[in-house]
């Protein structure tokens, strides 16, 4: 059993600007990053690439990216937009892969048509794929422009693949389709979320974090506070799954048509609420024990956890 803890504590920050703010910024640098994309590939991948990076999202991790750089010291270079476009390459490669009928069979995500609807599924695997090593290439442009030297640039990378691959997204995307039509306990379900979903939410913070030229000690902090709110989003995902209709949620199917385990199936609708908080607010107090002084990232938790959709 989880014990009591007293909700977020809501810095002063105007969060419904703070996003309507990045997320400008971050769609300005998509644009451009797929300006870029338009000289790296066939016609036949780009499409379905700008339909999957260009659907509106909520940009959670770019915008997470661009807030942990400022935190750690980082400036208003717009270049940090770009090096936060880089990781939502790769998210928007995820979904692709994921609406795919070999997987989720989705014909609906952000409340557009999914990619392969349109584009058919042998173009749209392609396209995903090439957003990876493409999330890379951008991610190294991004990191010179900000003036990161060779070593951080290098790590940045690492961070990105890292969150990306085996061990990370794509690690839990095994573990997901392996747990359908099982009851998975909780620490599996951890585990499974904590590297589908928290390990690109996690590498997000850190990216931004070492691109700011943040200490080790800032790193650490950083990434305690993207795993406890990399569950807690998955936590409410299931929430709002279980309780929003796909016109309301802007995707289609939900994991509970799929027979897939969920902290609501697992604990509740009343302890998965309880739980989704006091995950964000063990991140937020993970933060202050770094030293990290960052009222928009708290904000941000908070949000994890209150948003609608």
């Amino acid at each position: 059993m989880i014990a009591d803890r007293p909700a977020i504590d809501r810095p002063a920050v105007d969060l419904e600007a703070l996003l309507r703010d990045e997320r400008a910024e971050v769609e300005r640098a998509l644009e451009r990053a797929c300006e870029w994309l338009g000289d790296e590939l066939p016609d036949e991948l780009l499409q379905p690439a700008r339909h999957a990076v260009l659907s509106r999202g909520k940009r959670l991790r770019p915008i997470l990216c661009v807030v942990a750089y400022r935190a750690c010291g980082g400036g208003t270079d717009p270049a940090v937009y770009d090096l936060g476009a880089a990781i939502e390459l790769i998210h928007a490669y995820s979904l692709m892969h994921d609406d795919l009928p070999c997987m989720d069979d989705a014909d609906l995500r952000r409340g557009q048509p999914t990619p392969h609807t349109l584009f058919g599924e042998a173009a749209t695997a392609r396209a995903g794929l090439a957003l990876i090593p493409a999330a890379s290439l951008w991610a190294l442009r991004a990191s010179d422009a900000l003036g990161a030297d060779d070593g951080v640039s290098r790590r940045i990378v690492r961070e990105l693949n890292r969150g990306a691959g085996a061990g990370g997204m794509v690690g839990g995307q095994a573990l997901d389709l392996l747990g359908e039509g099982q009851h998975l306990d909780s620490n599996e379900l951890d585990r499974l979320h904590g590297m589908k979903t928290g390990a690109l939410l996690t590498a997000s913070l850190v990216i931004g974090g070492l691109a700011a030229g943040a200490s080790e000690a800032s790193i650490a902090g950083l990434e305690s506070f993207g795993r406890g709110i990399g569950l807690a989003f998955q936590v409410t995902d299931d929430i709002l799954d279980a309780t929003a209709v796909a016109a309301d949620l802007g995707k289609h199917p939900s994991d509970g048509v799929l027979d897939k385990s969920t902290y609501v199936s697992l604990y509740g609708l009343e302890e998965a609420t309880r739980r989704a908080r006091v995950l964000a607010e063990e991140a937020t107090e993970a933060l202050r024990g770094a030293g990290i002084d960052a009222p928009a990232l708290i904000a941000l938790a908070s949000y994890v956890v209150e948003r609608k959709r």
